[in-house]
């Protein structure tokens, strides 16, 4: 018998006590076999860990929990669960989602079709189109354009949306990706980006990632990002800037 496949989604949680979809997690698990999901719990200090324990027990060998003592923020927590993933099992395919699905489990199983031939990187897009539902608030999509611009050419790459949670890649990528810790608690996305150049260098690696653009994103607006970030934004855009050009600098010369 040929061995099934597996994707594995790693979900960040903090204090999802009320608002995690057990139902919508519970009826993608019995439909989609090859999925495993990786709950983090990151230092909640609701009744997070208990729902992820009843998930575990309805669904066994299908979730995995991986808890931390503290909040440490969405990067550490993504960033724990990858590795914690890429330590103990085999799988072909490995990304992240937010705990309130504003996309879909069944979209993020979509995007890996998109992993083929040269591509190891596919993160999906908010972009409002025809046929698509994107629901956002209205301020939220205007800010979130300027700061993507900004991001956009912060990167000098040709990117819509950095930010969208919903990210796949190829186990052998991701283990190159996430092996440092990140800079930025929020940002991280964008050191994703400065890490494929640094790995590939720029031209291949634009030819290594891909990104389409989503069929359905709905905000749930129980964001965990304050809005006092906004400020402290364009300071680790900044820092990761400085640190990440200086990287290629140097790579590029030891290259000549």
């Amino acid at each position: 018998m040929l061995e099934i496949p597996t994707t594995y989604i790693v979900i960040p949680c903090y204090n999802e006590e009320k608002g995690l979809l057990s139902k919508e997690y519970s009826r993608f698990l019995d439909t989609i076999p090859e999925a495993i999901i990786c709950f983090v719990n990151d230092g909640s200090t609701d009744k997070t860990l208990q729902e992820l324990t009843l998930l575990q027990e309805k669904h066994s060998g299908q979730v995995h929990i991986v808890s931390l003592l503290k909040n440490s923020g969405k990067a550490e927590a993504v960033r724990t669960g990858i590795n914690y993933c890429n330590q103990n099992f085999n799988y072909q395919f490995i990304g992240y989602l937010d705990a309130d699905l504003a996309t879909s489990l069944e979209e993020f199983m979509e995007l890996k079709a998109y992993l083929r031939e040269e591509v190891v990187f596919c993160f999906g897009s908010r972009i409002r189109k025809i046929g698509s539902t994107i629901e956002r608030e209205n301020s939220r999509f205007l800010i979130g354009r300027v700061i993507a611009t900004f991001i956009s050419q912060v990167l000098d790459l040709k990117v819509y949306d950095t930010q969208c949670g919903c990210k796949v890649f190829t186990k052998d990528v991701s283990k190159l990706l996430f092996e440092k810790e990140f800079l930025s608690k929020w940002l991280f996305d964008v050191e994703l980006f400065f890490r494929m150049m640094l790995i590939y260098g720029k031209e291949k690696a634009i030819q290594k990632m891909y990104e389409v653009p989503l069929k359905s994103w709905i905000e749930k607006g129980n964001s965990k990002v304050k809005a006092t970030y906004f400020f402290k934004l364009w300071i680790d855009l900044y820092q990761i800037n400085k640190k990440y050009k200086r990287l290629l600098h140097n790579s590029t010369n030891q290259n000549l």
